[in-house]
């Protein structure tokens, strides 16, 4: 068993409970880290046997660019497509970080962490 992190994923997004969220948008920032078995690529050297962190990158992507009201949706959907696309995957958590959250407040930022 293994671990592979992609971090510091950055995506802009309208993910908000604010008409403002939805209209004007802001940057997002996701960090995943994947439980996987990885002794089958440790000895074949074969991308195919492992965790594409393009792949990684682009479901993130994906699953940013539709917008939700709650990021803890959004986190649950990027966990739920990553472990779809990789049943070799035996734990997905999700961090989704909203850097400039409109509490009113000096905040310098909101997350969730989701395991899927």
């Amino acid at each position: 068993m293994g671990q592979i992190k992609v971090e510091n994923i950055r995506v802009y997004g309208y993910h908000g409970c604010m008409e403002e969220e939805a209209r004007c948008g802001q940057e997002f920032i996701v960090n995943v880290l994947l439980d996987v078995d990885l002794s089958k690529a440790s000895n074949t050297d074969d991308l195919n046997d492992t965790v594409d962190y393009v792949v990684v990158h682009e479901i993130v992507k994906q699953q940013a660019l539709q917008r939700s009201k709650l990021i803890e949706h959004v986190a649950h959907r990027i966990g739920a497509a990553l472990r779809a696309r990789y049943d070799m995957i035996e734990r997905c958590r999700v961090e989704l970080i909203k850097p400039n959250p409109p509490i009113g407040g000096d905040v310098g930022s909101v997350a969730v962490v989701v395991e899927v």
